[in-house]
């Protein structure tokens, strides 16, 4: 009789470190053969082309910066000072009891309208950049305890609505922006009347929302819910108070309105948190400059401290100045883990970024893409899924767009498609390539929030473990946005105010 050969389970920190070594190996070879990628940029309207080299860590140059920036690349690693940031808020709505009053009710919801409610919200969330992950993953998880449900199940809802509806949401976001400038400065070298709109896809954009909440609802019902069988109820002593309840809504509210009117402008007293240097409202509220942008976690960290505590002194749960201290830690029981994850996955960043070779990758696709000489639907479907292989290994947006935009804008408006669609076909391939690929710094958060509340100890929480699980999700979002892509083509309804996709 044959013995059942055990199946060998790598660690995410393990498998972390090999896909180190791997980087190193193929960067070395790379650099070895001479591996060369020419970057495009425009600088005043005019295209300049530099060549982009791999660079090995086997030099001089590499030796010196793998020793010598770890420490300096964790210690500015922005990812890790947010996800503290959002813990300490989540920590204290749950140690004062606020949590369990708001959720609890919700148990009575249908299964199916709680995934719905949580893929649209994740959707909803690409408003706030990649503060969507550092909120919501731990949210949901704590949200999904208290309503019956797997925790797990929730942490993994939610990455599928964040990153699958990056290329959605109800409005623009801080990324639609950059994005937009660098759209248009490549569209300005076809067309020097063409002007930048941020509400462009705004038509589309909704759409596409809807679609992806509904039938993802559908999809995570029937495939994903299944692999995740276990439903746990969050269990604690907390009180609930409806007095507590009512004051602390009243301090949401007026919270709320207060940071409302700081980002309105021309009002006494009004507009703190925008760049008044800008003349639009749009790069006031999300330029490189905008205060917004580094407040808003902080701001979300004030709402909850201050309702919280209110709840929490009324209600009794917390009892004096010294339990509210504690509270701000509470969530981070268990999550040490989630430290050392950081810390690795900063190097491979670090390290994939020293090489060059995501870009020099990524300039060999999109010149493949320039050669093939398609238009119309395969020029279309050739982007897409070029942008999604370009994504494995370079997740960030703009990075990717920096690249490809000064290429692929032009070859697109000389194919009659216009700059807008263009970049909404760029998004809506950059959701599915950051579902696929290990070097997403926020898929890593969601392992650690995964090891955090996984119950059985028989489930081992790996990288490609995790990958598999949700790969047929991923993959059936994939179909449905380039379904999307072909049917707004195809009829030519506006994606927005006065645009269409093509010109």
């Amino acid at each position: 009789m044959k013995k059942k050969r055990k199946k060998i389970l790598l660690g995410p920190v393990i498998t972390i470190l090999i896909l180190i070594l791997v980087i190193i190996g193929a960067s070395a070879i790379a650099s070895l053969l001479g591996a060369t990628g020419e970057i495009t940029t425009i600088t005043n309207g005019t295209y300049e082309t530099s060549a982009t080299t791999v660079k090995s860590l086997f030099s001089e140059e590499g030796i010196k910066y793998l020793f010598s920036s770890p420490v300096q690349t964790f210690q500015t690693f922005k990812p890790l000072v947010l996800l503290i940031i959002s813990l300490m808020a989540i920590s204290i709505g749950k140690a004062s009891g606020l949590f369990k009053a708001v959720f609890t009710p919700l148990r009575k919801l249908k299964p199916w309208l709680i995934t719905f409610l949580t893929l649209f919200v994740g959707i909803v969330s690409s408003f706030f950049s990649d503060c969507g992950y550092i909120i919501l993953l731990p949210l949901a998880a704590v949200f999904y305890g208290y309503i019956g449900r797997n925790s797990v199940l929730g942490i993994l809802t939610a990455f599928i609505g964040i990153t699958m509806g990056y290329g959605a949401g109800l409005v623009f976001n801080f990324d639609d922006y950059q994005l937009g400038l660098l759209t248009r400065e490549a569209a300005l070298t076809v067309d020097e009347e063409y002007i930048f709109n941020a509400w462009s896809n705004s038509f589309i954009m909704f759409a596409s929302a809807i679609i992806l909440t509904v039938i993802g609802t559908l999809i995570i019902e029937t495939f994903l819910k299944s692999k995740v069988k276990e439903s746990i109820k969050e269990e604690d002593e907390f009180t609930t108070s409806k007095k507590g309840l009512v004051f602390s809504t009243i301090a949401f509210v007026l919270l709320l309105l207060s940071f409302i009117y700081m980002i309105i402008p021309g009002l006494p007293g009004s507009g703190l948190l925008l760049d008044t240097s800008e003349k639009d409202y749009v790069a006031e509220l999300l330029g490189g400059g905008a205060p917004f942008n580094d407040a808003f976690l902080f701001m979300f960290l004030i709402i909850l401290m201050i309702c919280s505590f209110i709840y929490g002194f009324i209600s009794k749960n917390i009892k004096n100045t010294n339990d509210f201290s504690v509270g701000l830690s509470k969530e981070f029981d268990n999550l040490g883990y989630i430290f050392v994850l950081m810390f690795f996955v900063s190097l491979l960043a670090s390290i994939l970024s020293f090489t060059n070779l995501g870009e020099v990758i990524g300039s060999w696709l999109i010149s493949f893409m320039d050669n093939l000489e398609f238009t119309g639907l395969p020029l279309i479907l050739i982007m897409f899924f070029i942008i999604v292989l370009m994504s494995i290994l370079i997740p960030d947006a703009v990075t990717k767009w920096t690249i490809a935009s000064p290429i692929i804008v032009p070859l697109f408006m000389k194919a009659n498609i216009t700059p807008d669609f263009t970049q909404f076909i760029f998004k809506a391939a950059d959701s599915v390539g950051k579902g696929i690929t290990p070097f997403f710094i926020y898929f890593i958060v969601m392992l650690a929030l995964l090891e955090k509340y996984n119950s059985k100890e028989s489930v081992k929480i790996t990288v490609f473990g995790t990958m598999k699980m949700l790969l047929p999700t991923i993959l059936l979002c994939m179909v449905v946005w380039v379904l999307i892509l072909i049917a707004w083509f195809i009829i030519g309804i506006p994606i927005g105010p006065g645009t269409f996709a093509t010109m």
